[in-house]
Order: structure tokens, then C-alpha cells, then sequence
């Protein structure tokens, strides 16, 4: 039996372990008429008193924690799990717009038109022929089709990200009953170079990087212990075509004062150096000790140290990008969810002080959209690669992940994750396109991700200043050279 015949089989086992309480009707339904908004109706199966009305949602309404119960067939049967994370009392959600149709600039609807006809996938769950634009428009998906999962995961993938997100940021780890919070900032980039459907004059591609579909990377400032670390990170092209294909990945080590190749050779997401054992320490070398890092001298003193650092850890940025042909996808259904899509309360480093209550895990505080999401799950044809399973709720207008959920293969949840964004038409003094055209963009303002299988930890991201508009081609340039990870040294 090939690995292929052997995820699906081990998909259809999941989906029976662990059943979604979705909402769903036929995979490829419509969105549901923007502004028509659901009732909030307790818990879905109860008996419901004769004379019992539901109330129906309004834009603007605020909710609090008492009300959580009325909304539990908005949510993923995850989050409401272990809701005493993501909800908490004090809090006080506003409901948003219901199905809100988002605009988007018309040069990408234009590339949607120009080259959706053409894009398909094979069977490995390649992506073949794609240009610029949605790969698959939901309207033309038909429900009965065998690829309809590695569709929408390429849709996730490929969603409009204007110019791609640039800003700082500050990650906040959650220890769960021992140890510490720690907290770390810095800057971060993820630029778009391939299939730019702005760039039509050059191909659809950033003239700096011919071969990538996007760069990554960032550095850290604070603290001291992870002081000047810094990435990048490059996905070739041809990984559309080739699932096993590795991003050129390096990084720069404090302690040894030049960059190198990141040891992890294989990176599912976005990379991340492991920044709790990084930094600028002057020197000394680290040993695994009982799981953890500790200096000892050695004749190599930072060797240990640049081993561990440059190690990938899938936290931080793991829902920015996704390699949809390591996995065998299906659609699990499609249901009607609440989810903060446009949030308008801002965090770090704009507010520092955000209350993300309790646990430091919650956005309730904030706003939260009624969205149409087709929910598809992957399983790894790579179990060495990170989580066996993938479940992310897809956006049906804009492909953005509004939840993202990992499971073990034997169905044991492992992350419960709340994506955050914010709609850049929302936003005062937004910068526009250089055509004055407005960028009408989706920035990935925040993230907090409730760890199951460590028994309660989790962390947190907040960048909520970043802007994902095009920056000079000096700058553009600055960043995809190794010169950035250099900067300061």
C-alpha cells in the first residue's frame, strides 16, 4: 500500500475518533447573504422549553462570559473543550459584522481571472500551473471532487497577503503549572515574492528573488539572554511541486558571531530558531541535560550552544504559511463560526498592557466576526515532520485560518490554536498600494495557542503594528540578503 492510500485510511480513522460538532452542510455550499446574522440558541441537541425564543445576534451586541453557553455552536468543539482558556470572567466580546463580504484590490480579482481556469492538482496534491490570484474560487468548487481538501489547503496558502506582514512583535510563553513566564521580542518579516499579483509587469514575481514563493525571517532584541539571534528563510518554487523539497534556512549565532545553516533541513511553516537556549551570552557551550540546555565547557565553548539555537521550534509563526502537499486533506464540513477575523483592540507594541485574561491565552476581549468556514483536515505523509494531524477552519471568502488544531495520529489533541487578524480597510491611516489603490488586507495581528498535551501550556504572539503593504526595493533587498542577519554585527 503506498503512503498516500495509507493517510487517507488513516484520515477517514481520525475523522471517526475525533468527529467535528459542526453545523455543516455539503462541502462547496455558498456563504451564507452577508449581514444575516444567527441566533444564539444554548447548547445544540438540548431540549429547548415550547415558548423558549432565541435571541439573535446583532452587529455591535456585547457579550460576556455568562453568555458563553448561548454561543457554543459558533465555536469549535476544541476551544469549547477547553474554553477556560480562550474565555474568562470579566471579559466582554463585540459581536461584528455577520458574513461580511471583505473587498479585495482589483488587480488580484484580475489575476483570479486570468489564471483560475488553468491551475489543478495532482495526485500527490502538487500544485501545477498556478500564477497569481485564488488558485481554486470557491464558487466554481465542485462538492463531489476527490481533491476538494488540498484545494482549499492550496486556497489557505496562496490567500492574499498584499506585499506579506512586517513589523515587531513580542512572544509570551505560558509554562503551564511549573515554571515562569518568559517573554521575547523582536522584529519579524514574511515577504511575498512569487505569485504577486500586483507585480503583472515582471511576472508575477519580485524581481529581488526569482526562485522563492516567500522570504522569512526576524531577530530578537529582547531580553539579553536572546539578544541579536536572527533568521531567514526561503521557500523555493519548486516545493509546489515537490512537498519534500528544503527552504534555505540560516541563522545568525550571538555566541559564535557569524550566521549558519539551519540544522533543521525540513521546515513545514514558517521557521523559527529555538530562542529559549539562544542569544548573547559571550561564550560557554550548552549540553542536553534532562531534556534542558545548560552551559558547559567544552573544546568547542559555542558549539552546543549554536546546535541548539539553530534548531527549528514550530511556535511563534506557525500559522503564516503552510506546505499543503505534505498532507492528505479532506473537508470535514462547512459551518458557520465565531472568530476574531478583524480584531480592534490593540495589543503590543501598540498597547502593551492588553489583558488576555487568566491563562494569557484569551482574545475574547475583543471583536469577533460570524464567519462561513469550510473545516478540512490533513494528515502528515511525513510523521517525523511535527504533528500527524492538521485541522484548520478556512475562511470561505478570504482563506485566512481562523482556528488551527493539531492532533497526534491516534487523535489525541496536541494545540488548540486562535489566529487573530486585522482588516487593513478597518484601520485608520492605513498605508495604500502605490497605485493609491487601498490594500485591503488581512495583517496576522496576534495568535495564541493552548498546548493540550503539555497539560497547560501555551503561548502567545502580538504584532500588531505590522503593515503589509510593499516597502522600497532597497529595503526589499535589505531583507532577502544575508546582510540582514549580519545588521549590527
Amino acid at each position: 500500500m503506498s503512503l498516500v492510500s495509507i493517510a487517507r485510511c488513516v484520515a477517514a480513522s481520525l475523522a471517526s475518533l475525533a468527529a467535528l460538532a459542526c453545523a455543516a452542510g455539503s462541502a462547496g455550499a455558498a456563504a451564507p447573504p452577508e449581514n444575516r446574522c444567527p441566533s444564539m440558541s444554548g447548547t445544540p441537541g438540548a431540549s429547548e422549553p415550547a415558548d423558549a425564543v432565541p435571541t439573535p445576534i446583532r452587529e455591535g451586541m456585547l457579550l460576556r462570559h455568562g453568555d458563553m453557553l448561548a454561543l457554543r455552536s459558533l465555536l469549535p468543539v476544541e476551544i469549547w473543550s477547553n474554553r477556560e482558556q480562550f474565555f474568562y470572567e470579566g471579559m466582554q466580546m463585540t459581536i461584528g459584522s455577520c458574513h461580511r463580504r471583505y473587498p479585495v484590490p482589483s488587480f488580484y480579482t484580475d489575476a483570479t481571472a486570468a489564471f483560475a481556469d488553468r491551475v489543478a492538482v495532482d495526485g500527490d496534491g502538487n500544485l501545477l500551473r498556478y500564477v497569481a490570484g485564488t488558485p481554486f474560487p470557491p464558487e466554481s468548487m465542485d462538492p463531489n471532487d476527490d481533491d476538494l481538501g488540498v484545494k482549499w489547503a492550496w486556497n489557505l496558502q496562496m490567500r492574499y497577503r498584499g506585499a506579506g506582514p512586517i513589523g515587531r512583535f513580542r512572544l509570551v510563553d505560558m509554562p503551564g503549572e511549573v515554571g515562569t513566564v518568559q517573554t521575547f521580542e523582536g522584529s519579524f518579516f514574511y515577504i511575498q515574492t512569487g505569485h504577486r499579483a500586483d507585480l503583472a509587469k515582471s511576472d508575477y514575481q519580485h524581481p529581488a528573488d526569482e526562485d522563492s514563493e516567500f522570504v522569512a525571517g526576524g531577530r530578537f532584541t529582547e531580553p539579553m539572554e536572546a539578544r541579536h539571534l536572527a533568521w531567514k528563510q526561503q521557500r523555493p518554487i519548486a516545493a509546489r511541486a515537490k512537498y519534500s523539497r528544503s527552504d534555505v534556512t540560516f541563522v545568525y549565532i550571538p555566541t559564535m558571531r557569524k550566521m549558519r545553516r539551519a540544522p533543521t533541513a525540513w521546515v513545514d511553516g514558517m521557521y523559527t530558531p529555538r530562542y529559549r537556549v539562544g542569544g548573547d551570552s559571550g561564550g560557554g557551550s550548552m549540553a542536553l541535560t534532562n531534556g534542558e540546555y545548560s552551559f558547559a565547557g567544552t573544546i568547542s565553548p559555542t558549539a552546543g550552544a549554536s546546535v541548539a539555537t539553530a534548531e527549528h521550534i514550530p511556535q511563534g509563526f506557525s500559522d503564516l504559511a503552510i506546505r499543503p502537499n505534505a498532507y492528505v486533506w479532506r473537508v470535514e464540513g462547512e459551518r458557520e463560526v465565531l472568530a476574531p477575523i478583524n480584531s480592534d483592540r490593540a495589543g503590543y507594541p501598540i498597547n502593551a498592557n492588553k489583558n488576555f485574561g487568566p491563562s494569557g491565552l484569551s482574545v475574547a476581549t475583543d471583536r469577533w466576526d460570524v464567519r462561513y468556514a469550510v473545516v478540512i483536515r490533513g494528515i502528515a505523509k511525513d510523521r517525523n515532520s511535527g504533528a500527524d494531524a492538521i485541522t484548520v477552519y478556512v475562511d470561505y471568502q478570504t482563506g485566512i485560518p481562523l482556528y488551527v488544531i493539531t492532533r497526534r495520529r491516534d487523535g489525541r489533541l496536541i494545540e488548540i490554536g486562535i489566529p487573530v487578524h486585522r482588516f487593513s480597510g478597518d484601520t485608520f491611516d492605513y498605508p495604500r498600494w502605490s497605485t493609491e489603490e487601498p490594500a485591503s488586507v488581512f495583517d496576522p495581528v496576534a495568535a495564541v495557542y493552548y498546548n493540550v498535551a503539555t497539560g497547560g501550556s501555551g503561548w502567545r504572539r502580538e504584532s500588531y503594528d505590522v503593515r503589509s503593504v510593499p516597502v522600497s526595493d532597497a529595503e526589499t533587498q535589505r531583507y532577502i540578503s544575508s546582510g540582514y542577519l549580519m545588521r549590527g554585527h
